[in-house]
């Protein structure tokens, strides 16, 4: 049995959007205490680890389920319906998910579930040197100027600030942006612009990102979406020495 329902779709519609920015398709993780997800992207070099808590549905029944798999695509198109205030019910019915919205009136889909025999990826084991807690609506405003200069940027963290730079053939950035910071030793790392973007475009602007960074590693993206929480790591380009 997998009947669950949320008080306003929107929200469903944000989580999914938040996976979907990464990957077409996975697999759903369903069990007693919440739902989750862990999956690589296909150029597997970021990973997006997802969980929603029991906590966040008005109705939640799971019984025998497991695992959904579907094409996050295909059903945030489908949630991209939703309108103002309404509910959300999904069903799973023989091999399709039917996702019912309720509002003024009732208006339901169906979409088919996929087969999909991957296990979650393991999340990476990582000693970080740094945290840094910055204003998700700064943080993409940053990402924004660093568009017009390159398609990679560096994330630094020292005693002195958190800094972002990137150069181009025709211009560089450096910016540093107010943060919590806790670096226990500097961290330095540049990545790919659209992977960060990806990453952070569905955390709501008043929200705050966490980044765990340390030098020539994967950096630790992580945020909330409600109840739900967002982690991500993404595999920084290695400068020639």
């Amino acid at each position: 049995m997998f009947e669950v329902s949320v008080e306003d779709a929107k929200f469903w519609k944000n989580c999914v959007d938040a996976i979907v920015n990464l990957i077409d398709e996975g697999v759903l993780e369903v069990k007693a205490d919440g739902i989750s997800l862990r999956a690589m992207d296909p150029s597997q070099i970021a990973m997006v680890s997802f969980f929603v808590p029991k906590k966040s549905f008005v109705e939640y029944k799971v019984e025998g389920v497991g695992k959904i798999g579907l094409n996050f695509d295909s059903l945030s198109k489908f949630l991209a319906r939703a309108r103002e205030k309404e509910k959300l019910k999904m069903v799973l019915e023989e091999n399709k998910l039917g996702l019912e919205f309720s509002g003024e009136g009732k208006r339901s889909f169906k979409i088919p579930l996929l087969d999909l025999s991957a296990g979650p990826q393991k999340e990476p084991k990582i000693d970080y040197d740094a945290t840094v807690k910055v204003n998700a609506g700064q943080f993409k405003e940053i990402l924004r100027d660093a568009t017009l200069v390159s398609s990679h940027l560096v994330l630094e963290a020292t005693e002195a600030g958190f800094f972002v730079d990137a150069k181009g053939d025709s211009a560089d950035l450096n910016e540093k942006a107010t943060a919590e910071m806790d670096v226990k030793k500097p961290a330095r790392a540049t990545f790919p612009l659209q992977f960060l973007d990806d990453i952070a475009r569905a955390c709501p602007n008043d929200s705050q990102i966490t980044l765990h960074l340390k030098t020539n590693a994967p950096v630790k993206v992580e945020y909330s979406i409600g109840d739900a929480v967002l982690t991500y790591y993404l595999a920084p380009r290695i400068e020639a020495a």
